[in-house]
């Protein structure tokens, strides 16, 4: 029977004196608890996504002396940790010093060393490029390492032996995505199988996105299964991110026996030591997991990610914009609910165009949150504001000839939003002593429906990964199970979306955003979230094909609903394209980081360039095709 530990840190970022401070804790526990080996996630002394900070040789010097403290403690007991290693005689690809994502073993203050390898360390073999990860970037991979020593990357793969005191364990190392193997050629696991293994080890820094964990449990149930090999996979937690894009980090950290059954579970979010005992003649028993519903963990993620966010920025007040609309109101329920009510002020500006039915549910929903709330207008700076444009001169200063501008009503629905936001909700979040939030839903990102330096500004953007369906989806989940009653009011759910910036976005008259969001919610996903991205040639062939609500996932017969004729079909795709497309980009380049929680969201995640809308060969002809039907 042998002892482990599986070490669910959460990792700081940047930081290897916290993270190998609280590594030494958890090893003189587990020491205290008779553990026989303790696991700790990958990168866990200097983070993962840190950006740049790795090419600063003093920080990657100090990992290294921080890693040698790990390998000190291990007296006693073997201790499994990632780290970065460093090898200072070669270089990597662009002229820096060498460097790999190690998985480091250590027993009695030594490393142990798998004898085909050149280093005391197991080397990545798979470096992702994708999604979040650049791992190139700053990496040499053991495929390249392979290839640098003429030598089949087989040989270089081999178990870790670890002598304990009376047998000998024969472990598989594997680092994240070695165990994501399906799209590469080399599959590190079945290399590993085939060289007989105890016990398989995946030492992973996995970001949380919805639906990851489902995935994760059957490909490495699988794994487990047809190997006939325990798997142990020990993740993180925390917060990391890559400037524009925030991760949370969720642990779940598991163990799967022979069966490919789950027999050990970490909590997710939760920092912690679990520990299972396993053994060649006896299986630990199955247990149930817990089954959540993907708002429970959208709640979970998205809590727990503003939480940390916040303590990494030292923020703990926060001034809230609402407007009697589904966003805010979500943001003001969230916040509340993690700071408590009397570090939150909301604030309703209203101008001539916001209704008394919006101004009441902003009122209600600050009495039900038990919010700070004020009322601050903004007709008279917004008046004078267009008064003092159009009364101006503008002088050419060569011809000394005189002109006015004449303000637009466009222009004026952009006044009103940059008052709000440059003006009272900056001015009053300094005078709080906070910041302000950005409300902006995924939708309205995704075609730069808001107003640059206007109401995209804020410190985070919270439910920017949240199509709106699932804004409204979570406003039901906050007021049933969170809060147990109705903070959010139904009628704020029940009201038609609207910006309230001129009078063609009349609530009361049922006027709202030129947005349809049962359609275009998913039209726009299919833009940024299909893992081929959807450009207008595939909506038009589905068009053609009668296939457009199956193919983005909506509601059957909306495109007949809201599209009579091919050409109003047409012109819809083409306006949000040509947003998506074009002004839409910089306006999420200049926007708030965003918390994570697609299988792609903007910023890092979503790498894009300016370079305008483009329309293929094939797009054009079958348009063409379609309106001289």
């Amino acid at each position: 029977m042998v002892k482990i530990a599986l070490a669910q840190l959460e990792v700081n970022p940047g930081h290897p004196d916290i993270n190998s401070k609280k590594m030494l804790s958890m090893i003189q526990t587990a020491k205290k608890n008779n553990t026989d080996i303790i696991i700790f996630p990958e990168m866990s002394i200097p983070g993962y996504l840190i950006g740049d900070t790795w090419e600063q040789l003093s920080f990657i010097d100090d990992c290294t002396a921080f890693g040698e403290n790990i390998i000190a403690a291990s007296t006693n007991i073997c201790i499994m940790f990632g780290n970065i290693a460093v090898d200072k005689t070669k270089k990597n690809n662009d002229g820096r010093i060498r460097k790999y994502n190690a998985f480091f073993t250590a027993q009695n203050g030594k490393l142990l060393q798998v004898p085909s390898m050149p280093y005391p360390f197991i080397i990545k073999t798979l470096l992702p490029n994708y999604r979040e990860f650049d791992d190139t970037r700053h990496f040499y991979s053991l495929q390249k390492l392979a290839l640098e020593m003429s030598l089949p990357v087989e040989n270089l793969i081999s178990p870790i032996e670890i002598k304990l005191s009376n047998k000998t364990i024969r472990i598989g190392c594997l680092l994240c995505e070695d165990g994501w193997s399906d799209d590469y050629t080399v599959v590190p696991l079945k290399i590993l199988n085939d060289k007989k293994c105890d016990l398989f080890v995946n030492i992973s820094s996995s970001p949380y996105t919805l639906g990851k964990n489902e995935k994760r449990n059957r490909v490495f149930s699988n794994q487990a299964k047809i190997t006939g090999t325990p798997l142990i996979y020990v993740n993180n937690t925390g917060l990391q991110n890559n400037g524009k894009t925030v991760y949370t980090f969720d642990g779940s950290s598991t163990v799967y026996n022979k069966n490919g059954a789950i027999v050990a579970l970490c909590k997710e979010y939760e920092e912690g030591l679990e520990y299972v005992s396993l053994s060649k003649n006896k299986q630990p028993p199955a247990i149930l997991i817990p089954q959540e519903s993907d708002l429970a963990h959208i709640y979970k993620t998205i809590t727990y990610g503003i939480r940390k966010f916040l303590i990494n920025i030292h923020i703990n007040k926060v001034v809230i914009g609402i407007s009697g609309g589904i966003d805010s109101a979500v943001a003001a329920a969230l916040y509340t609910r993690i700071l408590g009510p009397e570090n939150i002020l909301l604030i309703n500006m209203p101008s001539v165009f916001n209704s008394a039915t919006t101004k009441d549910l902003s009122q209600q929903l600050a009495e039900r949150l038990g919010c700070h709330y004020a009322i601050l207008p903004i007709q008279k700076v917004v008046d004078y504001t267009i008064e003092q444009f159009e009364t101006t001169p503008i002088i050419n200063l060569t011809t000394m000839e005189e002109t006015h501008l004449k303000v637009s009503s466009f222009v004026t629905e952009n006044i009103q939003a940059r008052d709000r936001s440059a003006r009272i909700l900056a001015g009053m979040a300094a005078s709080f002593g906070g910041g302000f939030t950005c409300n902006a839903n995924k939708a309205e990102t995704t075609v730069g429906y808001s107003t640059l330096y206007g109401d995209q500004s804020g410190f985070l953007a919270a439910l920017a990964d949240l199509w709106k369906h699932q804004v409204y989806d979570l406003a039901h989940y906050l007021n049933t199970s969170i809060y147990k009653r109705e903070v959010i009011p139904q009628a704020t759910i029940d009201i038609v979306p609207s910006a309230e910036l001129s009078l063609n976005q009349c609530v009361d008259e049922g006027k709202g955003d030129p947005i349809k969001y049962l359609y275009h919610d998913y039209l726009f996903r299919a833009f940024v979230e299909h893992w081929n991205k959807t450009t207008p040639q595939e909506v038009l062939e589905w068009y053609a094909a009668g296939t457009v609500e199956a193919n983005i996932g909506c509601q059957k017969n909306l495109v007949a609903k809201y599209f009579p004729t091919a050409k109003t079909f047409i012109e819809d795709l083409e306006y949000w394209w040509n947003l998506f497309t074009g002004m839409a980009v910089a306006k999420r380049i200049q926007a708030p980081p965003i918390i994570a929680i697609s299988r792609r969201a903007y910023g890092f995640d979503h790498r894009e360039a300016q370079n305008g809308f483009y329309y293929t060969s094939k797009y054009i002809k079958l348009k063409k095709d379609l309106l001289n039907m």
